[in-house]
């Protein structure tokens, strides 16, 4: 915001300035006009100024269709730009809805570009046709974490009616994401996840994080106060606003007192995440107790009972939860799940674009240090060196769609040159004095000119690649640089070329091309 209001504000000044330019400026010049035009006649006089005039609404008129065209695109494309950096609960169905289709458009626009990579449109098929799916569906998904042992499979089978999740009392047996119908709403799926804090740990994490990007309803089980891989992810998922249901799986371990004092302990922890209502205590699996029967002759008699498991509080509270708000749930992840699938494309579609450009750069560089190698004469390595490069710019172009002639690439080329020594300092001393030496190497006869020759071909692959890199970000950028130009690009991009790793990995190159 603090942005648009400098640019409004630049506008307005620019505006001003234009206005004042033109009252100073344009009416002596009528006048002048005026005086040479009376000398010819009146009636020359209103022609005149009738041609004047329609010139002028004409200029006027299209300037101004032109200015509200931009400000309508810039405002809408702000306002695009503000929404979607709104949560679900900041709009309303009709937004939601809109900007889902809106997302998925693009996707498919993306999907369906002949300039989009094929490897990129495979990706994105599966996905489209999930999203899709789950869109037309409408099925709601409850996904489940727990720390190991915590009971979370215990109190999945108990849902689901039937034991269909595996249980082990070690942990860690639950290692993909396993999900079955909840026989308590149509088209709704439980779906059970790694335990977290497992081993394995990264693998887990991501199954875990992409199950709760997807998810509906998360219900977090637990077995006593919150751990801390418990209260991380819990804070995450109401960054992303999931609607969370936590359950007590074990209150069976606690007097009545102790269990109400650790339920209002976890609602305070979490009062800014979920709700008092939403922290659940069950049974989950069947217990013996002891109890003492008395028979009818007055003995008493001590025995084992097995009391049933009971989660009839947390079925209730998921049942209400999901008929109140199942579709205001569905509808919020759907416009999340729609960001993260246009992200995701995007992403994909631009990492392509990167690869073929650093595939063309590595054709160059090595096709330029090649010419600078086998070059008979010192100059005549340059002049190459410098008509591949800019053909290199060209191409580079139209990998990313931006528009650029010889003349604008010689220039820019020629602005790198120039200010090559300014813009990286000593460091930038290096190729050029490399490039002497091998110069010199090259006059003395067999070994001197092999090894000049090939250190040229170095310095000429690195150049390239360096150049390369520049014109890469230069037109991901859509040809907009910082105030420092091309200069800052530079820098950074000799900074990343020059590390040691980038030079070994160069020099290997260079041994597999001379092989």
């Amino acid at each position: 915001m603090r942005g648009g209001r400098a640019s409004g504000g630049l506008f307005l000044v620019a505006l001003l300035a234009a206005s004042g330019f033109a009252l100073v400026t344009i009416p002596p010049r009528l006048a002048e006009q005026y005086r040479t035009v009376a000398s010819w006649g009146q009636p020359w006089v209103a022609v005149y100024f009738t041609l004047i005039g329609i010139g002028a609404v004409l200029l006027i008129g299209s300037a101004g269709w032109i200015v509200s065209r931009v400000w309508r695109a810039t405002a809408r494309k702000r306002q695009r730009t503000e929404q979607r950096r709104k949560n679900p609960s900041q709009l309303g169905e009709g937004e939601q809805s809109a900007e889902i289709q809106t997302n998925l458009d693009s996707i498919f626009q993306l999907h369906d570009d002949p300039h989009v990579a094929a490897e990129v449109k495979q990706h994105l098929e599966p996905m489209l046709r999930e999203f899709s799916e789950k869109r037309e569906t409408n099925e709601l998904e409850i996904v489940v974490f727990g720390t190991i042992s915590s009971g979370k499979s215990s109190l999945l089978n108990a849902l689901a009616g039937r034991d269909v999740f595996q249980t082990d009392a070690k942990g860690g047996t639950t290692v993909t994401r396993n999900e079955v119908p909840w026989p308590g709403l149509d088209k709704v799926t439980l779906v059970d996840t790694p335990g977290l804090g497992e081993v394995d740990g990264a693998e887990r994490a991501a199954v875990a994080a992409s199950a709760a990007k997807d998810a509906d309803l998360v219900l977090l089980v637990v077995d006593g106060p919150l751990r801390a891989s418990e209260f991380l992810l819990l804070e995450q998922l109401g960054r992303m606003e999931k609607r969370i249901i936590v359950c007590l799986a074990k209150q069976d371990w606690y007097e009545a007192r102790d269990r109400a004092a650790l339920q209002g302990q976890i609602a305070e922890q979490l009062r800014s995440i979920i709700a008092p209502e939403d922290i659940v205590g069950v049974q989950a699996l069947a217990v013996k107790r002891r109890r003492v029967r008395v028979l009818a002759g007055g003995t008493e008699v001590e025995e084992e009972v097995e009391m049933p498991p009971d989660i009839s509080a947390l079925a209730d509270r998921m049942m209400a939860v999901l008929t109140r708000d199942g579709s205001n749930l569905l509808l919020a992840n759907l416009l999340l799940q729609s960001r993260g699938l246009v992200n995701e494309a995007r992403r994909r579609v631009q990492e392509s674009l990167d690869r073929q450009a650093w595939r063309l750069i590595d054709r160059y560089a090595w096709g330029a240090g090649g010419a600078a190698a086998l070059s008979p004469l010192p100059l005549l390595d340059i002049a190459a060196g410098g008509a591949i490069t800019t053909k290199m710019v060209l191409e580079l172009a139209k990998v990313y769609r931006q528009e650029i002639d010889t003349d604008a690439a010689v220039k820019l080329l020629g602005q790198l040159g120039k200010n090559l020594i300014a813009i990286l300092g000593v460091s930038a001393a290096t190729p050029i004095v490399v490039s002497t030496i091998a110069t010199l190497l090259r006059a003395v006869p067999g070994a001197g000119t092999l090894a000049g020759g090939i250190l040229q071909g170095l310095v000429q692959a690195l150049v390239t690649r360096w150049i390369g890199g520049v014109f890469i970000e230069f037109f991901k950028a859509e040809m907009k640089t910082t105030p420092a130009g091309l200069a800052e690009l530079a820098r950074e991009q000799w900074s990343k070329l020059t590390t040691l790793h980038e030079l070994r990995q160069l020099l290997q190159a260079a041994r597999r091309q001379l092989s």
